[in-house]
């Protein structure tokens, strides 16, 4: 359990602008595992299917009315999430993702330890000036992140390469290899309706992520055609929702089924042949994790956190470049034509996730940076009365040397000096 600083549970934030998918799932994971090891826990976000969640875990949810992106509202939200932070009286600030990152840091300006984990970098979402203006803020918000949390070395590389200096530490991502375990296709095939007409026998494609630019299914339709010519009865599936739904649906080929969005994609793992996620810029991708957990073999690219969520043996057959339609199409297919092959993958991905990216080691690595951040502070500290309402009671900490870590399990054990203070002072100051 992470110490007290003041003779009770730790007071932890997590903020998230409105999210879905893999950094919904990374916020659930360790809240769940925080709340377990006794720790006072608060998310502020936007009302969606993720407050529910973390309502029936138990944990407190303050609505934070907040959009995805930056933009004239931010003023309003920073003023609102300042409020909320005085209210809630945290001894840490985790915030997740480049708008609650944004926002957060400015709310807090560095009074209170702040945890900042990128889950994929603002500036590659976007491009020309936005990008160029997404990369002034995170080297300049750099400064009020007491840790930068990245999901794997590649992610932390590239904000070093990009010039942004801070105290790092790499955690990787992990799912839960008793939620996602291997299943016989046929079985589970028979209860999705999506695949009524479709023959067991089938060779099943699936790609798992909300539809947008970022997870790339633009490039696998564009592959697909080359994929049919060599597996002529071959079936695609996507599986989930977002602002690309109706474009890809428009011209896209009978062997393609749109699955809509689900609550939980384990089923859709176990009933594929094959994974794919051709994404264009990732920090650590859920989706191959978990389909790697389910014990089926995947085709990704080789954007951040690729390489590092494969066991080195999977990266000739199951890593292609990004943006290359043709390369792509190659590994599907031949994959889809050599179940053998398939299997043997799928078994050594299954050794791997349990070895390496279970979420248990996810949430004690996280764990170990709370330690780092709270455990520095005198055990003989006591909380002062309250102030009037609306003030702040942040604790100041002084920001050690930044550290740079390897990559993998042990990466996420950092070490950093942050001096114990009686100082109290308002966020708003």
């Amino acid at each position: 359990m992470v110490p007290s600083p003041v003779g009770r549970r730790p007071r932890v934030l997590h903020l998230t602008q409105p999210v879905d998918g893999g950094v919904a799932r990374v916020v659930t994971d360790l809240v769940r595992a925080q709340l377990a090891d006794g720790l006072h826990v608060t998310a502020a976000c936007p009302d969606s299917a993720l407050t529910t969640r973390l309502r029936a875990l138990g944990a407190h949810v303050r609505h934070w009315q907040a959009t995805r992106s930056p933009g004239p509202s931010l003023v309003r939200e920073v003023r609102q999430l300042a409020r909320l932070i005085d209210e809630v009286r945290p001894d840490l600030v985790h915030a997740h993702s480049a708008k609650a990152g944004l926002a957060g840091r400015l709310a807090v300006r560095g009074r209170i330890p702040t945890v900042f984990q990128p889950h994929a970098w603002s500036f590659e979402a976007v491009g020309g000036a936005t990008a160029a203006a997404a990369l002034v803020w995170e080297r300049w918000g750099a400064r009020w992140a007491t840790r930068t949390v990245c999901v794997s070395e590649a992610e932390r590389a590239t904000g070093v390469d990009a010039g942004i200096t801070g105290r790092w530490t790499v955690v990787p991502n992990g799912v839960d290899p008793e939620h996602y375990h291997p299943a016989a296709a046929g079985t589970v095939r028979a209860g999705l309706a999506p695949l009524a007409g479709v023959r067991p026998q089938t060779p099943l494609a699936v790609c798992v992520g909300r539809l947008c630019r970022q997870k790339g299914q633009d490039l696998l339709l564009r592959a697909w055609d080359a994929v049919v010519d060599r597996v002529p009865d071959a079936r695609l599936v996507l599986v989930g929702d977002g602002p690309d739904l109706a474009r890809l649906r428009e011209g896209a080929p009978g062997s393609v089924l749109f699955a809509g969005a689900v609550a939980d994609a384990a089923l859709w793992y176990q009933a594929a042949d094959l994974v794919v996620l051709p994404s264009r810029w990732e920090g650590m991708a859920l989706a191959p994790l978990e389909a790697m957990a389910c014990g089926r073999p995947v085709v990704i690219t080789d954007v951040d956190g690729a390489r590092e969520s494969l066991p080195p043996s999977l990266t000739d057959r199951c890593l292609v470049r990004p943006e290359d339609p043709g390369e792509l199409a190659e590994a599907v297919a031949a994959l889809l034509l050599d179940p053998p092959l398939r299997e043997s993958l799928g078994d050594r991905g299954r050794r791997h996730v349990l070895a390496l990216h279970d979420v248990r080691h996810t949430a004690e690595q996280v764990a170990g940076v709370y330690r780092d951040l709270l455990g520095t502070w005198s055990a003989t500290q006591r909380t002062r009365p309250s102030r009037a309402p609306g003030a702040a009671t942040a604790r100041g900490a002084e920001h050690g040397q930044p550290l740079d870590t390897g990559c993998g399990a042990e990466a996420a054990r950092t070490t950093q000096h942050v001096e114990p203070t009686e100082h109290r002072e308002s966020i708003h100051s």
